[in-house]
């Protein structure tokens, strides 16, 4: 009898017999890339596939969940290799104890007399009393060892529980189900174009092209063993496969369950109660694989996007969606979405004649970590002479961190060009800015 069961913490297949497999069987099994994990007595697959899990199907009827979690399997095997280490500790203590009985022969300083009836035998006790210590110090050797691996076992197991290595991996999910969809979006829009192209010469310009699935129809059709015709026919051939592929539909079904899963464990989403934008809602479906989507704005509280490919068939069915903006937030909650949060604006950058020729900047040096300031010289340049400066030029906020000023290596230095100081720059014909209050209030502090 066999029975199948599936974890989503690892994303594995697992396979118990309680009878051996049969040849046959066993060999299906391995070529499906099944391993036999002896300690567990079971077969294992590194990672879910459409290939395992038919396979599995088809040997055991059903997949139930599995048993046991992540952290109890990993609590079983440290406690495997605590015992091996414990063992080891059994063997040391069992080696040191025989080379201290077989040592007590020389305990007096007796020598091993050269010639001497007991030479033989004083040599080979000496013999088995190095050997003995030898085997002992392997074993505590192997006591640090085996330990060591179990704490690994126990750190590995907390490590793939981690909040934060959790919120990886959803985004290297979202990243798969982007290129999944991908490949959905490619054929969809391959098909279209080719349902367009009906002249000769139109479908020689578009063969050869891997995108439009006609990678291999160009030098069939040049030696002339496919009519253009012909070669349009197999491209559209070759997108419908796609589009009509069982597989990449339960690739893109199977990622979803696992995003689901992950958020689960990761916590509820939180609904989102801000402004909904047309760029938000671009975000929110490029993010799950929509291709080049378009949202704008129709009515006061409706929103609509549109795509030329089909949208991901999680957000809708077709090539357009219109929602209400509570709709929207729904939608995305339901499919974990959490918009990012706004980074916060940069002071603005201000153009002011400063009263004493200098203003006190953010010190911008590269290999300091403290926080400290700097007093630039002002110099002034028109907008001309500024633009001419090709290269060092970059804005530095103030000391205050109210505005920020552009600054330069000093044009005016007399020497090589990497030895001159940063200067703040004043643009003469650009309209000046009112002098800031943090900068009049320290004028008049000093």
């Amino acid at each position: 009898m066999i029975t199948a069961t599936y974890s989503p913490e690892d994303n594995k297949i697992r396979l118990y017999s309680s009878d051996r497999l049969d040849d046959e069987t066993f060999q299906r099994v391995k070529d499906a890339g099944f391993k036999w994990a002896p300690k567990q007595e079971l077969f294992v697959a590194p990672k879910w596939s459409c290939k395992r899990e038919d396979l599995a199907l088809d040997l055991a009827g059903e997949i139930e969940p599995e048993g046991t979690t992540l952290a109890e399997r990993a609590q079983m095997k440290a406690d495997r290799l605590d015992e091996i280490a414990g063992k080891r500790a059994a063997q040391a203590s069992a080696f040191t104890r025989a080379a201290r009985d077989i040592s007590q022969r020389f305990e007096f300083g007796q020598p091993i007399l050269i010639g001497h009836h007991s030479e033989r035998k004083a040599r080979k006790d000496k013999e088995r009393m190095d050997n003995a210590l030898s085997n002992a110090a392997k074993a505590h050797d192997a006591i640090g060892y085996w330990q060591y691996r179990a704490e690994g076992v126990e750190r590995h197991a907390n490590y793939k529980n981690d909040p934060k290595v959790r919120a990886r991996r959803i985004k290297t999910l979202l990243a798969e189900l982007r290129d999944l969809q991908r490949r959905l979006n490619t054929a969809y829009k391959a098909l279209e174009l080719w349902e367009k192209l009906t002249s000769e010469k139109q479908i020689c310009a578009a063969l050869g092209h891997s995108h439009l699935f006609s990678y291999n129809l160009y030098s069939a059709v040049e030696s002339g063993d496919l009519t253009p015709q012909e070669a349009r026919e197999r491209a559209m051939a070759g997108a419908r496969s796609v589009i009509e592929s069982n597989n990449l539909s339960r690739w893109i079904t199977h990622t979803l369950n696992r995003l689901a899963y992950e958020r689960d464990m990761l916590g509820d989403v939180p609904r989102f109660e801000g402004e909904i934008t047309p760029t938000l809602i671009q975000m929110f479906v490029r993010e799950h694989g929509a291709d080049k989507p378009k949202a704008k704005k129709v009515d006061a509280d409706l929103f609509t996007v549109e795509c030329e490919a089909p949208l991901p068939a999680h957000i809708t069915l077709g090539t357009s969606a219109e929602l209400s903006g509570d709709e929207w937030r729904d939608l995305m909650q339901g499919c974990g979405y959490v918009p990012p949060a706004k980074k916060p604006a940069k002071p603005p950058i201000l153009n002011f004649k400063a009263p004493t020729g200098e203003i006190t900047v953010k010190n911008r040096a590269v290999y300091s970590y403290a926080e400290k300031t700097e007093v630039l010289k002002q110099v002034e340049l028109t907008k001309a002479e500024y633009a001419a400066i090709r290269e060092g030029k970059w804005t530095i906020e103030s000391a205050c961190g109210e505005f920020r000023v552009r600054t330069a290596s000093d044009p005016h230095h007399k020497g090589a060009y990497y030895l001159a100081p940063r200067v703040c720059i004043l643009i003469t014909d650009q309209k000046p800015h009112p002098i800031p209050d943090s900068v009049t209030q320290a004028e008049v502090a000093q």
